[in-house]
């Protein structure tokens, strides 16, 4: 049975450039898909630049800012991966305080690849079992998480779902989990 989330708003966190627009853009359209809103939210407005790995992808445009939204006006949260996306947002205080607020809201959260940095650096990984890019297991093992090599890891241990994949080639996976999650 698909998930349905009609009537919710998703928000996607992105980082001025260096998303990698795969991992923005098929988590966006199965959560379309299943009927909701996604909004991309960025630290600055207008547009962000996607990245295809190494080479500039497309533009998208921003919804809303960090300083300008409240994670109470959405149901979750999908935190895109590339390395330079999460390695922006970790260094900008509005970004950490908003994926904080989300722990803090006990709302799902969904990070991919790289995104797991973001959630170190708002102390969010201690005592969660998660996956990443395997160049992250000693930083999230240092920030008190368990790493694990698995396509998707749902952990609920704690006040929210926490849903965590390696890579593009997990997304069919990551999309259906935080599908689930979404919706519950």
């Amino acid at each position: 049975m698909a998930a349905n989330l009609n009537g919710r708003t998703i928000a996607f966190l992105a980082a001025p450039e260096g998303t990698e627009q795969i991992e923005l853009t098929d988590p966006w359209s199965a959560v379309e898909k299943a009927g909701a809103t996604p909004r991309l939210v960025s630290t600055s407005s207008g547009r962000i630049q996607a990245f295809n790995h190494l080479d500039k992808g497309d533009t998208f445009p921003v919804d809303s800012t960090t300083d300008q939204t409240e994670p109470t006006e959405y149901t979750g949260l999908v935190l895109p991966g590339g390395v330079a996306n999460p390695d922006f947002l970790r260094t900008n205080e509005s970004a950490v305080a908003f994926v904080k607020a989300f722990f803090d809201t006990a709302k799902p959260v969904a990070a991919i690849c790289h995104a797991p940095w973001t959630l170190i650096e708002a102390d969010t990984v201690r005592g969660r079992r998660l996956t990443s890019y395997p160049s992250l297991r000693t930083d999230i093992r240092n920030a008190g998480g368990e790493w694990v090599d698995e396509q998707v890891v749902v952990c609920a241990n704690g006040p929210n779902a926490l849903i965590t994949s390696r890579r593009p080639d997990d997304l069919p996976a990551f999309d259906e989990a935080l599908l689930a999650e979404f919706a519950r």
